[in-house]
């Protein structure tokens, strides 16, 4: 089985960084690739751009993406990953400072496996990263796990 790839969608130094070290040492920290907008995140997903020729069978396990983004927002590189074949099945939790109630709605109409408010304490955002990073590498059952290819039924 290969490891688990966590993508890390995140345009703010502090959060990235804040983010690699709960990561780090939760033991996750070798599994991460950050990308840093919305349209670097879905070169990344559909191996276009600087990302031509990476293999895109292998979807990251876990996709943490925040809302705000430069270029193309979370919600549109959401409604992208949902909407093709290729990527529909991936996890993605919207991990954002966000708390309004449309950017929820959006987020979970657009089929986000789950909304998380970063919180704003450097030791709660630490636990949050950690808390997420286990429940979605370790004890969820995801199809890459059952080794089941990764389209619609």
């Amino acid at each position: 089985m290969n490891a688990p790839v966590i993508l890390l969608v995140e345009d703010n130094p502090d959060d990235e960084a804040l983010t690699l070290r709960a990561l780090g040492r939760s033991g996750f920290g070798d599994h991460i690739k950050v990308v840093r907008d919305g349209a670097e995140a879905l070169d990344f997903l559909f191996g276009q751009g600087s990302y031509r020729g990476r293999d895109v069978s292998r979807l990251p396990t876990l996709i943490l993406l925040d809302l705000k983004l430069p270029r193309i927002d979370g919600i549109e590189v959401l409604r992208r990953i949902r909407s093709d074949p290729r990527t529909v099945l991936a996890c993605v939790v919207v991990f954002t400072s966000s708390g309004e109630e449309r950017d929820i709605l959006h987020a979970y109409q657009n089929n986000a496996n789950s909304f998380v408010r970063k919180p704003v304490a450097f030791d709660s955002f630490s636990q949050a990263v950690e808390q997420l990073a286990r429940y979605w590498l370790m004890l969820n059952e995801s199809l890459g796990a059952l080794g089941a290819t990764r389209t619609q039924p």
